[in-house]
């Protein structure tokens, strides 16, 4: 059924394609729209299918014949040309006005703590990149988002706030500097801060890796939970031949020189999150937040690269799991903290044995990081799952779970929590993508025991695989905020597999699940919720699609 849903859906996608290229002469780039030129230093090739599929699909490649710094700035241009009215609408939805409503005081010292700290990076980049991968990667990222703003504003007609696609990017760190930076929330214990009625952010994701019986393929599936206000989605491919580090090291190319991702516009990596790598890794998150308000002193400006960096740094320069969990907690930020799980295709052959260091698992919280090879693991139970609880118990209690479990009970555990239950009683149901698809779209929260809670109605939406909390009601009586009403959910699914994976291949779908639950829409939502949702669809009713990439 999926396969033939995905034909007619691709033949969508190449109708109407966007193709631009960028040159450079040494002193300047200039944009060639429409046409690919010979010496092109990028090019990039979109397709925005919104309305017909749910999705915008954007490719991008860099040549290796110009320099790292050259490539970078120029695929940025490539990018802000060919998505500017994407980009402009997803500022819309999700950072305009991001200071409007934020206590008193507050964005004055992001703004300080922002500039500080890439006053920081920056320093380590004149003195460190030409031997330091991470200090060169960082370079290149800040060119590429510089080249973005120009291209952007090269061809768009509406201006935005200046480092507006800075702040889409570091989005996720945005949520933590929200507590890190404020003094009232760093003086307080767990305890304290549990008993004032407070909880973690939002839930955000749920996440399955699954071996197939014989270990014939192993299923990798991701569902974003957020705010519904970010469903202006791009899936990505960036082909970039970066090297390693600068000229005092050998020329070698990156491991993860090519990646395909979902994403949103102005972003250089995923965000919700789900990459394919072209060093034959896959790797995704779910947050796990942070609990303990006094681990936020260890959050500082100096000394500590954001999240959103680290992420696309040991993807590009990771080649096994270990490899990546090493990349990423250097420099740790203690923000946008999440439980990353690093899935090795390089292991993997089909009916064989699943070998060490198939699956790695890194934890992250200020001060403080876990990480393992949790292969075993994965074998013994025949899937890994992730839904928001720390794995690691160093982890776990660092992070001031244990407070919450003794106010609010199962919800908050490793083992109990209902979507823990669900996969451990589900799981065994996935034989073939179809039955993953069904799982990962899960929501049956009015009739599984699973979904009851100490509620009036006695079961939440937020008590799914995919959650639906806006069809909890406004008026209802819940223990704790993750369980109401709100404009916030489960806003898609991503699958791949062994043979998908392999050509940067995954199947996704854009909107809250409605196998179970009626079609959401916009225009039947109550105004207090009609949240910004520019240039989206009104209904979200789309089949899956699978995107063949053109290069």
């Amino acid at each position: 059924m999926i396969e033939k849903v995905l034909v007619s859906l691709l033949l969508i996608s190449s109708a109407s394609a966007h193709i631009l290229s960028v040159t450079y002469n040494g002193t300047s780039y200039e944009i060639h729209d429409g046409v690919i030129v010979d010496d092109w230093v990028a090019r990039g090739n979109f397709t925005d299918t919104t309305f017909e599929d749910g999705f915008a699909y954007l490719e991008l490649e860099s040549s290796s014949a110009y320099d790292d710094k050259v490539q970078a700035y120029a695929a940025g241009i490539v990018e802000g040309a060919l998505t500017h009215e994407m980009i402009y609408n997803h500022y819309r939805n999700t950072i305009e006005g991001y200071c409007d409503d934020k206590p008193e005081g507050y964005c004055d010292r992001l703004r300080t703590y922002l500039n500080e700290n890439f006053e920081w990076l920056k320093s380590k980049i004149t003195y460190y990149e030409l031997n330091n991968p991470t200090y060169y990667h960082s370079h290149l990222i800040l060119l590429q988002i510089d080249g973005m703003n120009d291209g952007y504003n090269r061809v768009a007609k509406d201006p935005i706030e200046a480092d507006s696609i800075l702040m889409m990017n570091l989005k996720g760190d945005l949520e933590d500097l929200e507590s890190a930076l404020d003094p009232t929330i760093r003086n307080m214990t767990s305890e304290e801060w549990v008993a004032a009625g407070n909880t973690p952010k939002d839930g955000s994701c749920s996440a399955l890796i699954k071996i197939l019986p014989d270990n014939s393929d192993i299923y990798v599936s991701h569902v974003t939970w957020t705010h519904y206000s970010t469903m202006l989605r791009i899936l990505k491919k960036y082909i970039n031949p970066f090297r390693v580090a600068g000229s005092s090291l050998p020329q070698e190319i990156i491991a993860g020189h090519t990646v395909s991702f979902s994403s949103y516009p102005g972003m250089l990596f995923s965000g919700n999150d789900f990459h394919i790598l072209s060093s034959g890794l896959l790797s995704m998150e779910t947050t796990i937040g942070n609990s303990n308000p006094q681990l936020w002193q260890y959050v500082h400006s100096e000394g500590q690269i954001l999240e959103w960096m680290r992420t696309i740094i040991a993807n590009r320069m990771a080649t096994d799991g270990d490899r990546w969990a090493s990349f990423f907690i250097y420099r740790n930020s203690g923000t946008y903290n999440n439980q990353w799980m690093v899935v090795d295709y390089n292991l993997f052959q089909p009916g064989e044995p699943i070998r060490p260091g198939t699956l790695t698992v890194v934890e992250q919280i200020p001060k403080y990081t876990s990480r393992g090879d949790e292969t075993d693991l994965l074998v013994l139970q025949s899937y890994f799952a992730s839904y928001n609880i720390p794995f690691y118990e160093t982890i776990f209690n660092f992070s001031g779970c244990n407070p919450l479990v003794e106010k609010y009970g199962d919800w908050y555990t490793y083992d109990k929590h209902p979507r823990a239950l669900m996969f451990e009683r589900d799981h065994a149901r996935v034989t073939d993508m179809d039955s993953l698809y069904s799982l990962m779209r899960y929501n049956d929260y009015k009739n599984d025991p699973l979904s009851r809670c100490d509620c009036d109605p006695p079961y939440s939406a937020e008590n799914g695989i995919s959650a639906r909390s806006d069809l909890n009601p406004v008026d209802g009586r819940f223990p704790f905020s993750a369980l109401e009403h709100r404009m916030h959910g489960g806003t898609d699914v991503k699958i791949t597999n062994y043979e998908m994976a392999k050509n940067f291949l995954f199947l996704a779908v854009n909107g809250p699940t409605s196998d179970q639950q009626p079609v959401f829409r916009w225009s039947e939502q109550a105004e207090v919720d009609k949240k910004p949702h520019y240039g989206h669809p009104d209904e979200f009713n789309f089949a899956p699609v699978t995107h063949e990439w053109v290069w």
